[in-house]
Order: structure tokens, then C-alpha cells, then sequence
């Protein structure tokens, strides 16, 4: 449940109520002198209007509210896709803060039962990727954005294969990193490995427990390794290997050289199977590149979007 109430000409005053979001969540944002239409004409009907700079976004798509954030105005179109439980806060401040708002138009998307994307709960689905990808496809569409850009982070990096493979018309240009076609035996033992949050330091899980409390993320996390534990044996650890054949925009793969989530095989298996692709490494780079090292990720980035 939204509720939106209107200051005048200087901004909007908002509040967005969620089981899992406190009730203390409230923005206040300037606007230009006639915000109305300025800023809900560019949606379609069901996009619902809360507050700028950056926008917030809740657009209904597949039977599901979805959370987005927009930034900027520019003519290229970017779609960002957070990584496992990720969403627009924990994934991609620097990005919605940072990337050239003149020449972009940013969407931040959280997916379901991700971030302010709930209800519903997060369910791990047999093909809960596919899913992932049609939803984005779907809320995009909703936006009128007929071709865009996508960067995707860890599994929204597979997320963003499978959009570019099955959506060839819509995507311009694909950014990846921290993604995989495949699971080999040595990622599933990563994967189990972190299972346990306990054993994860104080500041890798206090931004996702700050957004969905202890017992959510708890739970949540612990269904990952188990839905990842079933395409290694359901599938034998096959994601999407035959849908980079099809893969037709230029892509551009980044790999954190010292990642403990993704072994070096990774990226250079993208970049052999999905033509017209370029890979640059990171020698210090861990999962994380695009936090850690925001400003020359960024740099990287926009230099080939805009090539």
C-alpha cells in the first residue's frame, strides 16, 4: 500500500508501507514546477508515481507490484539487474547515483519477492531465472521502453543472458559480470559453504538484514543454495549454455579476478560462446567490482554503451 500526498510546487511527500519495510520509510523530493504532468505523462497508466530524484516506480507487470527506481533522461535506455536477493539499494547506488545522467535513462528494477518488490514472498520456482527475465521484459514494456541496455550483476547477469538470447530486438548492448552459464562441482561447494549467514561478516549481511530483517533473509538465502543445488543436479548444473548461440548484441564481460563466487572459467566461457562479446578482468576486483571500484566501473561501462 501506497500513499502519496502533494506539497505544491516544490515536491511530493511519500510513504511506502510493507511487511518487511519499516513504517518510518519516507522521501521527500524537489520537482520541477508542474510535476504531474512532467513526470506521469511518460508512463503508462499503471505505473503508479511516488517521488524523483531518483523517481520510484511501482509497476504492475505479471500479476506482481514491482519496484523500480529511474534516474536520469538521456536518450540511451539502461536496465539494471541486481544480483541474488538484491535490489536497487543493496546492488546499485553507485550506478543510479553516478552513471551520466544526460546521456542515460536509468531503471533499477527489483524483482519478485526482492527488495520493495513484496508481496509476494520470493518462491524458487524450476526455472526461477526464466521467470526473473520475463518479469523484467514485462516491466519494461509496461515503461513504453521498446530498446534498452542491460548490466547484470551476479545472477542478473544469467538473468540478462536469457533476456538478451530470447528478446534479440529489445536489447542494445549487454553488460555482465559475476555470472555463469553453468555450475561446476567447485561453485556448488562455494555455494555451500555460504549457506550459513552466521558465518558471513557483520557488513556483508547487515544491508540485507536492515531490508528484509533476520528471519526473511535467513530463509531466503538458504533457498537459494537449495535451488542452485537443484539445477546441479536437476539440470547437471547447466543454466543456460545453449542460449548463448543466440546472442546477438555486443557484449561486454567483466570478471573480478580474485571473486570467492565465480571461478575464472566463468567469464571466459561467455566470452568464447556469445559472438561479438569483449571480457576485461580486474586483477583486484572480487564479486563486487561495480561497488568496490564504482568510478572506474562506471567509466568502463559508459565508454561502451556509448561506442
Amino acid at each position: 500500500m501506497a500513499r502519496v500526498g502533494w506539497l505544491g510546487k516544490l515536491g511530493y511527500f511519500t510513504s511506502l508501507s510493507s511487511p518487511l519495510i519499516s513504517s518510518h520509510h519516507w522521501s521527500r523530493r524537489v520537482l520541477p514546477q508542474n510535476p504531474k504532468t512532467a513526470f506521469r505523462e511518460q508512463f503508462h497508466h499503471n505505473v503508479r508515481f511516488y517521488s524523483v530524484r531518483r523517481v520510484s516506480l511501482q509497476v504492475k507487470a505479471n500479476g506482481v507490484d514491482f519496484h523500480c527506481e529511474k534516474c536520469g533522461s538521456g536518450n540511451h535506455t539502461v536496465l539494471l539487474l541486481p544480483g541474488a536477493l538484491g535490489c536497487t539499494k543493496t546492488d546499485f547506488d553507485p550506478q543510479l547515483e553516478k552513471m551520466n545522467s544526460e546521456k542515460f535513462t536509468i531503471f533499477g528494477f527489483d524483482p519478485r519477492g526482492y527488495g520493495r518488490s513484496i508481496p509476494p514472498e520470493r518462491d524458487w520456482s524450476g526455472n526461477f531465472l526464466q521467470r526473473d527475465a520475463e518479469d523484467a521484459v514485462a516491466v519494461m514494456n509496461t515503461l513504453g521502453q521498446k530498446r534498452f541496455s542491460v548490466l547484470g550483476w551476479s545472477d542478473g547477469g544469467i538473468t540478462g543472458l536469457l533476456i538478451a538470447s530470447q528478446y534479440p530486438d529489445l536489447v542494445q548492448k549487454l553488460v555482465v559480470w559475476g555470472a555463469n552459464a553453468y555450475i561446476t562441482p567447485e561453485d556448488m561447494k562455494m555455494y555451500q559453504a555460504v549457506e550459513d549467514i552466521d558465518q558471513w561478516s557483520a557488513r556483508m549481511k547487515e544491508p540485507f538484514i536492515q531490508m528484509y530483517g533476520e528471519k526473511y533473509f535467513r530463509a531466503q538465502w538458504s533457498n537459494w543454495v537449495k535451488a542452485y543445488s537443484r539445477y546441479y543436479t536437476d539440470s547437471k548444473g547447466d543454466i543456460c549454455k545453449a542460449e548463448l548461440k543466440n546472442i546477438t548484441c555486443p557484449t561486454f564481460i567483466l570478471h573480478g579476478m580474485k571473486d570467492p563466487m565465480v571461478v575464472g572459467e566463468h567469464p571466459v566461457y561467455l566470452n568464447k560462446h556469445i559472438k561479438n562479446s569483449r571480457l576485461h578482468n580486474m586483477p583486484e576486483g572480487k564479486h563486487n567490482i561495480h561497488l568496490k571500484y564504482a568510478d572506474e566501473f562506471n567509466k568502463m561501462v559508459e565508454d561502451f554503451l556509448l561506442e
